[in-house]
Parts: C-alpha cells; structure tokens; sequence
C-alpha cells in the first residue's frame, strides 16, 4: 500500500496533482486508515499512470472522467483519441515546416511572378515606398478575391509596357510628397482619366460592385498621403462628370 506522496512519485506527478483528479473524480480517493493515512493500492498506480497518459495526450479532464466511467467504450475511444493525436501532430509537424520557411525567409506570399515583378519596379524608376505598397496591397487582392487577382495583375503588368501609361504610373508615385493644392495633381487626374476612358472605355477593370475592397485599398493608398488622396478625389469628381462609376 502506498502512500499519497510514494503514489505522485511512481507515476511522476505532484500531490498536488493527485488531489486534483480526486477532486475531479478521475482517482478513487481511499479512506485513511488508523494512523490516519491515506493507503493506495496497485491499482491506484494503473489508474494514476493512465490518467496522466491521456491528460499529456491533450484528453480534456472532463473526457477522462467519462472514459473511467465507461470502461466497455475504453479501447473505441482510444483508438479515437490516437487518430485525433496524430491528426494534431501532423498539424503541428506542418506548422513547425512553416516556421522553418519563415526563418529561412522561404515563405511565399505571393505568386512567384508577381515578386519577379516586384522585384523590377526599382530598374522602370518607381521608388522604394511605392513598391512595398504595391506588394501589400497584392496581398490583400490575392487574399481577398484570389478569382480576379491574376486577371487584375496582368492586366497592370502589362500597362507598365505601355510608355505613356508608365508615365502616369511614375508621375502617380512621385506626387507622393506633393501640396495637395499643387495644380500638377490637377493635371495628373485629367490625364490618368484620359488614358483610362481610352484603354478601358467606361467598363473599368475591378472586382464586383459590392465588394468593400476596391475603397479599402484606395482608403490605404490615400492614407499615406494628403496629395493622393486630393489626387483620388479629383479623378474619381472627373469620372463621375464623365458618367463612369470609379476607378477600382
């Protein structure tokens, strides 16, 4: 017969413990005897031992209870908890690759062509600012509408080919530091309006009507700066004068 302390020794647990799951009524707690000790027999050991297997496994306490009180369904809901267990550890075995990658800087975010893309915005002329917005702002297309996000990007990268409207683009980053009521913004928007109504006609590219996406991503870009956003008004005040919705 053991006592509490020789009982939390053998199986590796603290008295404290032991007490717990008598609390819980997960361990038979026997009677003291004259001396006025508690006295556990072997099968308190096999108990304690699975008891502690299971609670290590991540078995809520709760669960164990109802386990020692069904004994017939023990070896079903083991093999239960053994599938949950490696579902867990394969989880977990994943997570740990992912963190391996972070460190390593081996995490992808994006599609591979639109960091290459990224990666050549510096050689056409835009500044380090402007590129880091970019790729954020790819991030929470690819995130958020993963069905147009290609068709959006494409169709960017490849007015970027296009002189006149790399122009604008360039002209776009650079009146980042601009006073809002610099008459350049003025002439900018007329301009970008312009070579939008002629590439697109009024059927501007975007995602749906009713996403909030197209005014988070210009309520970003705007946030930066006083002259962008002045820049935003002017073209969205010259659109709507022509009849077209906006710019997404």
């Amino acid at each position: 017969m053991l006592t509490i302390g020789q009982l939390a020794r053998y199986v590796g647990v603290s008295t404290k413990t032991v007490r717990v799951y008598h609390a819980k009524g997960l361990l038979a707690e026997p009677e003291r005897d004259s001396s006025g000790y508690r006295r556990y027999p072997a099968q308190a050991v096999v108990d304690l031992v699975r008891i502690r297997t299971l609670a290590e496994a991540g078995v809520p306490l709760a669960r164990i209870r109802e386990l020692g009180s069904a004994p017939g369904d023990f070896g079903a809901a083991l093999q239960q908890i053994d599938a949950e267990l490696t579902d867990r550890i394969r989880r977990l075995r994943d997570t740990q690759r992912r963190l391996r990658k972070l460190a390593a800087g081996e995490v992808r975010l994006l599609p591979a062509e639109i960091d290459h893309h990224l990666a050549g915005l510096t050689d056409l002329g835009f500044t380090d600012r402007w590129i880091a917005m970019e790729r954020d702002l790819w991030i929470v297309v690819y995130a958020t509408h993963p069905e147009v996000a290609d068709a959006l990007f494409h169709d960017q990268a490849q007015a970027l080919t296009d002189a006149g409207l790399l122009d604008l683009y360039l002209a776009y980053d650079r009146a980042h530091d601009l006073d809002p009521a610099d008459p350049f913004l003025t002439d900018l928007a007329d301009r970008i309006v312009a070579a939008s109504i002629d590439r697109y006609g009024t059927d501007l590219p975007g995602v749906s009507a009713d996403s909030a996406i197209p005014q988070l991503l210009q309520t970003t870009v705007n946030a930066s700066s006083p002259a962008w956003e002045q820049l935003d008004s002017l073209i969205r005040h010259r659109l709507g004068e022509l009849g077209v919705a906006g710019l997404d």
